[in-house]
């Protein structure tokens, strides 16, 4: 559902996304996870047509990034990191405009509606204007926009970002129910979450794919069948910030 080929993204002479390759299958949850400045978010841009690669290719649903970014667009839900809504518009309006935007209208688009406002816990600020809407709110808002078009992928950055523990557990418990349908790549900084609920983990530092797997296939290639994510996590990370350096003859 989602390949990734080579792909390799500068910007100037900074390599933000180096020689990454991968593929997620249908109905598939996975977790990228890296510090800041890994390239996670350059990578969620390039698969969701935001930015071209410099060089290799990306597949969603059979559509090339570069090649019919339409097709792509289409076929997949984009939650930023910043929650893309307008201040000064109401909630039900906002959502109203997106589904539109994403060619739903009459029934189709009132059902859509009332299954996202259900699905994201946003009917107690349906009628409120996103200003007014506290940190949390914001990203469930945001994260009904991206599931407004029911799309085939989910591309979600930092999701449970300004939720309380309640609401995450929520999300959580969409998340994992949405994967009986939907393939879904999101990044997250908080290992306990991607744990939780992904399939498979992926751990990218200083623009490279150092390790994925299995949470059991981690700890495997971490030397440590017995670790927490959090220690499999230092480990690779360890690993790979030496392998780089020997490689630069320091």
């Amino acid at each position: 559902m989602i390949e990734a080929k080579n792909l390799t993204m500068f910007y100037g002479s900074t390599c933000a996304v180096d020689d990454v390759s991968f593929k997620v299958s249908p109905s598939e949850i996975v977790g990228f996870l890296g510090p800041n400045g890994a390239g996670k978010t350059t990578l969620m841009r390039v698969l969701t047509t935001f930015i071209y690669p410099t060089k290799g290719a990306a597949l969603i649903g059979g559509c090339d990034v570069t090649r019919d970014p339409i097709g792509v667009r289409k076929a997949i839900g984009y939650l930023p990191e910043i929650p893309p809504l307008y201040p000064d518009m109401r909630v039900d309006d906002f959502l109203d405009f997106v589904g539109r935007a994403r060619e739903l209208r009459g029934r189709q688009l009132k059902e859509r509606k009332d299954w996202v406002v259900s699905a994201c816990g946003i009917g107690s600020v349906w009628k409120h204007r996103v200003y007014e809407l506290s940190l949390g709110f914001r990203q469930r808002v945001g994260l009904a926009q991206a599931l407004i078009h029911d799309p085939k992928v989910l591309i979600l950055d930092e999701p449970t970002s300004g939720l309380d523990p309640i609401q995450i557990i929520g999300i959580r418990g969409l998340i994992q129910d949405l994967a009986k349908r939907k393939t879904i790549l999101f990044s997250t900084h908080i290992l306990q979450e991607a744990s939780a609920i992904s399939h498979r983990l992926f751990i990218i530092n200083q623009g490279k794919l150092v390790a994925q797997g299995t949470l059991a296939e981690l700890r495997s290639q971490g030397g440590n069948p017995d670790a927490s994510l959090e220690e499999v996590f230092l480990a690779i990370f360890r690993r790979s910030q030496k392998t780089k350096k020997e490689h630069a003859g320091v």
